[in-house]
């Protein structure tokens, strides 16, 4: 389980997270959601170490984050990131692969490359498609790559940052059936950010909303449209009537 008690976070004046509370239970899809700059990926940061907190508590299966082993810690993620972050130097395999090829999680070359193209193959790619180069792929191949990658050392937990970003209606919807099969496959504990309520429907087993710097509404994915919470149903619905202010 991943436990966030109290937690905030401030960037100068810019007071981002102000007491966040949040669990997100063994085996089950976060998703996290809110308005732009609210806070969403400080969120994910916070818990993978890459900024540090200012005061609260981040746990995972009740061991403090910033405690430990960090490379024994940072093992048991994987990461699809928002803009692919693929590395335009390296063949598609070598990218997928790259958490195999040095580190603590390194393994012979052919091993490695053969893990990888499993992994591709896994995410709708072919063998042919690993040799080639990310330039070379459409925006929706090089999310497949992304999420290969995100699998390929088979973690514990994955994190996806705005997964469909880019992508048009039908590609998004391959994603996020992707992204549902491969949690529940692997038993995975996964948490995602995003804006796009499709997203949501289709990949969350629990949903929070992030509003204020604090957790304004959480439940199951389920509750989400009788929420009773103005702020959900706004962003929800998409009105520019409502508590969350809009830029005119």
């Amino acid at each position: 389980m991943i436990e966030l008690s109290d937690v905030h976070k401030a960037f100068g004046d810019n007071h981002v997270l102000r007491g966040v509370n949040l669990s997100i239970p063994k085996g089950t899809s976060m998703v996290i959601i809110g308005g732009s700059g609210t806070g969403k990926s400080v969120i994910l940061k916070c818990i993978l170490g890459l900024i540090q907190h200012d005061s609260g508590l981040i746990t995972l299966d009740g061991q403090d984050v910033t405690k430990g082993d960090r490379d024994a810690f940072l093992a048991r993620f994987g990461m699809l990131f928002q803009g692919g972050a693929l590395f335009d130097s390296l063949p598609v395999w070598q990218n997928v692969a790259f958490r195999l090829l040095r580190g603590s999680l390194k393994r012979p070359w052919a091993e490695a490359r053969e893990i990888a193209i499993e992994k591709l193959r896994r995410v709708g790619l072919t063998p042919e498609q690993a040799d080639k180069f990310p330039a070379e792929l459409s925006g929706g191949m090089q999310k497949r790559v992304g999420l290969a990658r995100a699998i390929c050392a088979e973690p514990e937990i994955i994190f996806f940052d705005e997964p469909t970003t880019g992508l048009d209606p039908i590609m998004s919807g391959v994603i996020n059936e992707l992204i549902r099969e491969i949690v529940v496959e692997m038993g995975a504990t996964a948490m995602t950010i995003t804006h796009d309520m499709t997203s949501v429907r289709a990949i969350a087993d629990n949903v929070a909303m992030l509003h204020g710097g604090k957790i304004r509404w959480t439940g199951p994915v389920a509750n989400m449209d009788n929420s009773g919470d103005p702020y959900l149903e706004q962003f929800i619905t998409g009105s520019a009537e409502g508590p969350i202010e809009s830029v005119r």
